[in-house]
């Protein structure tokens, strides 16, 4: 993997993939204690790009490390900032705390990678079983259900295509890492949000021009192409298919995949087996045609995607022309046909 690289906003040197200083000045300390405690510090060893970033394909081999720690402190920060409100900030924390090894694989091998679901109805089991953070709550004099879902605050989560700090912070992290926008731009996208009511009067991260608006959701569905791209929908479904071989073998325990990608990288290198199958997918560097002896598969996607609300005009598809073209180009998207790598 490639050395993080190191830029600077408002003064602050900081890695690529730590975008925080842009989202808000300061840590406050009560997210900084929390963010301190074992549970939340494992996720510096589960990464957003979903395993991709261990084969050898080129554009996910030269990405900066970018871990759900980086996008949890990060959602965290963007709630902080706009709302200045203790719960929904550490519900936006806490929101990948249940997250496996190698996040969406996961739901590739449960069988759910088209909701991409299965992992988070266990984020409240996950806290409550953390007697660091159930101190820390006590402390804070809050009751576990007030940070446990954050799909509870809309500015933390909503559904798609509505922004929220979720959907925004691994949206601005992914055109970071891949280079579709420089950070001066990112920075001005940012700072032409607000938080204001939406067409159904509930709260929303949205824009307050059309303009800034449509350069974030080009950037935004740029890289939503990437996450639907035959080389990550490869990745990720031979990973969770070389998962659940070894699972079954015995190398790896259900239980493991609630460590940490180096701990499970550590068993499967550990066996022979394994270990061959584990390099056989870091291999992986191009898609070849899906004939003779290669291992296709047809893999449909989740696609994920933003329709940005701008403040006194509604949804951008519905005042850009341009953006729904591009957006209904992206939704027409088909993923019938089998692929293969080598």
């Amino acid at each position: 993997m490639p050395g993080p690289r190191l830029l600077r906003i408002f003064g602050y040197q900081t890695t690529l993939m730590n975008l925080w200083p842009l989202y808000h000045r300061e840590i406050p300390d009560f997210l900084r204690e929390a963010a301190q405690t074992p549970l939340v510090q494992r996720l510096r060893e589960v990464g957003m790009n979903c395993g991709c970033e261990y084969t050898s394909f080129e554009r996910f081999a030269r990405l900066a490390p970018y871990s759900r720690y980086d996008h949890s402190m990060g959602c965290a920060l963007v709630v902080w900032h706009f709302t200045g409100d203790r719960r929904q900030s550490l519900a936006a924390l806490l929101h990948d705390v249940a997250t496996p090894v190698f996040a969406h694989v996961i739901d590739f091998l449960n069988g759910d990678h088209l909701r991409q679901e299965s992992t988070e109805s266990a984020t409240a089991a996950f806290i409550a079983s953390s007697p660091q953070l159930s101190a820390f709550l006590a402390r804070q004099g809050l009751e576990l259900d007030e940070v446990s879902d954050y799909h509870r605050y809309p500015v933390a989560d909503n559904d798609i295509p509505r922004l929220s700090s979720d959907r925004l912070e691994y949206s601005l992290g992914n055109v970071a890492n891949y280079g579709l926008a420089p950070i001066e731009e990112i920075s001005r996208w940012y700072g032409g949000l607000v938080v204001d009511k939406n067409e159904e009067g509930v709260d929303e991260l949205m824009f307050r021009d059309t303009a800034t608006a449509l350069a974030f959701a080009t950037g935004a569905l740029e890289a939503s192409r990437i996450y639907v791209a035959d080389e990550d929908r490869y990745a990720m479904q031979m990973l969770a298919e070389l998962l659940k071989k070894h699972i079954q073998r015995g190398v790896l325990n259900k239980e493991d995949l609630y460590s940490t990608e180096p701990e499970v990288i550590a068993r499967l290198e550990g066996d022979a087996q394994a270990a061959a199958d584990w390099r056989r997918f870091r291999s992986y560097g191009r898609m070849v045609p899906a004939e003779g002896r290669c291992e296709a598969r047809c893999i449909p996607a989740k696609k994920r995607y933003i329709d940005p609300y701008v403040r006194g005009k509604g949804r951008l598809s519905a005042t850009s022309g341009d953006f729904a073209a591009n957006l209904r180009s992206f939704l027409s998207l088909s993923f019938g046909r089998p692929i293969c790598a080598d």
